[in-house]
């Protein structure tokens, strides 16, 4: 038996700072009820035309993953990305991650649980190494949001939530099973699917010929829509049990965890976790108010400059938690 261990770590955002105050000269807006509402203070967005692009992103925090893993990019036995922006509706960018950094013709995976596919791809990558079946899995989770955003008054809602980058880990083989990824924990809960959700372009909706031929500037079918306050209730909820699920499945209490590395979806959620679970200002990495939410990319961003700013040491217990659309949510508990 194995378990897999996290042994490199790497992330990329794009230069380009956008803060609530360029977006209130842009919409009906202002910082003041930006921070009120998500503690979003700024956000990364890709500039058109700079060669940034949800893959290339991925390659780039991969490059820095692998590196800190101390292998080569040809000791990667499979790929898993993450992401609801793929460059191209098919192929997913997998198989262009493989392209770009010219590794050999290992398997490549896409994930799309949005804000929770980082979560899922830790465990079906878990999950291949504890079976043997590989040694070294290369995850990522990128996000391209500002290119699909609403960006006006009619949008705001959901547009000053979301920023892009990327985040990567290097998960290998580890023999010591008291030492990795002890479990994940998955659900889904497909019954609220339209409760955050992008209906069209789509088969069993608006496909493209049908946006094309009404040309209806009035058209939000393919704008992002999120039911704001009922996600955040169910969110609460869903981010607790999955958190005890975990604990519980490895004789732990609240108490033992070293660090909670939530999805950054709102910083009000998190702090409602931490106060819920008796947790101190240290226990709890946010960066949500630098980079917004970038979905699948959040927690590798977050869990990187964890650990880069040493909040993350070996022999800690670490707690990765998420829940977003579909509604999907997850958890994984690690012992660094």
């Amino acid at each position: 038996m194995y378990n897999s261990k996290i042994i490199g770590l790497g992330h990329y955002v794009p230069d380009n700072v956008v803060t609530n105050d360029d977006l209130s000269k842009i919409m009906d807006t202002n910082d003041a009820w930006i921070q009120e509402r998500t503690g979003i203070k700024e956000r990364r967005y890709v500039v058109k035309g700079d060669g940034d692009t949800t893959t290339s992103m991925g390659v780039k925090a991969a490059k820095v993953a692998i590196e800190r893993a101390g292998i080569d990019k040809d000791d990667i036995d499979f790929i898993v990305f993450a992401t609801l922006s793929p460059d191209y509706y098919f192929p997913g960018p997998g198989v262009l991650v493989q392209r770009d950094l010219g590794i050999k013709t290992v398997g490549a995976l896409d994930v799309r649980n949005q804000c929770s596919g980082f979560i899922y791809g830790i465990s079906v990558a878990d999950q291949y190494i504890k079976t043997g079946m590989y040694k070294n899995v290369l995850v990522i989770g990128s996000e391209v949001h500002s290119h699909g955003l609403d960006m006006t008054t009619r949008g705001r809602s959901v547009s000053v939530i979301f920023g892009d980058g990327a985040g990567a880990a290097i998960l290998s083989r580890e023999e010591d099973t008291s030492k990795g990824i002890l479990s994940t924990h998955l659900h889904s809960e497909g019954q609220h699917a339209e409760e955050l959700s992008l209906l069209a372009p789509g088969m069993g909706n608006r496909w493209v010929s049908d946006i094309i031929a009404d040309n209806d500037p009035n058209d939000e079918s393919y704008l992002p829509h999120m039911n704001g306050q009922f996600v955040f209730k169910n969110a609460v909820v869903r981010f607790s049990e999955v958190i005890v699920e975990g604990l519980e499945a490895n004789n732990l209490q609240a108490s033992d965890i070293d660090m909670l590395v939530p999805h950054q979806a709102n910083l009000r959620i998190s702090q409602f976790i931490q106060k819920k679970f008796g947790l101190k200002d240290d226990q709890v990495f946010n960066n949500i108010m630098n980079y917004g939410n970038t979905t699948a990319a959040s927690i590798p961003i977050a869990l990187t400059e964890a650990w880069e700013q040493g909040k993350v040491k070996e022999g800690d217990t670490l707690v990765l938690a998420a829940f977003g659309s579909g509604f999907t949510w997850g958890s994984a508990i690690i012992k660094w």
